[in-house]
This record gives structure tokens, C-alpha cells and sequence, in this order.
């Protein structure tokens, strides 16, 4: 598995788990329990991993999604 995002952004974590499962990509959320036991001050960043074979496409999601926000 690879790590496709790192963010403290409950936001963006759901809609890109909610994009990825639309278009058959699995994925899960590591260390949300640790962020939680940290009491939510957003030191830990969690992590939206994806399998190997998956990442590439996960990744084009992402970035074109950053890009027709203007995000970077």
C-alpha cells in the first residue's frame, strides 16, 4: 500500500475516500484512532492509503481534483 494523501482535513479525507470508492478504488484511513488519542489537536496528519497496483489512477484523481480548485 501506498500513502496518496496526508491531511489533518476530515473534509477532504471523506470526499476522497467518497471519489475513490465512485470510480472501484479501495482504500483506507491510517492513524485516525492516533490523531483521535492526541485529542484532535492536529499534530498527526492521517493518511489515505491505496494499493500499489490503484495508486497511479488514485493519484490522477487527486491532482486533477486539486487542480480544478486551484489548490495546490
Amino acid at each position: 500500500m501506498k500513502a496518496l494523501l496526508r491531511t489533518n482535513d476530515p473534509v477532504e479525507i471523506s470526499w476522497l475516500l467518497a471519489e475513490l470508492s465512485a470510480r472501484g478504488i479501495d482504500a483506507v484511513v491510517l492513524d485516525a484512532h492516533t490523531s483521535i488519542a492526541e485529542g484532535s489537536l492536529g499534530i498527526l496528519p492521517r493518511r489515505v492509503m491505496v494499493s500499489d497496483q490503484d495508486f497511479p489512477r488514485a493519484s490522477r484523481i487527486l491532482e486533477g481534483a486539486r487542480r480544478d480548485i486551484g489548490a495546490p
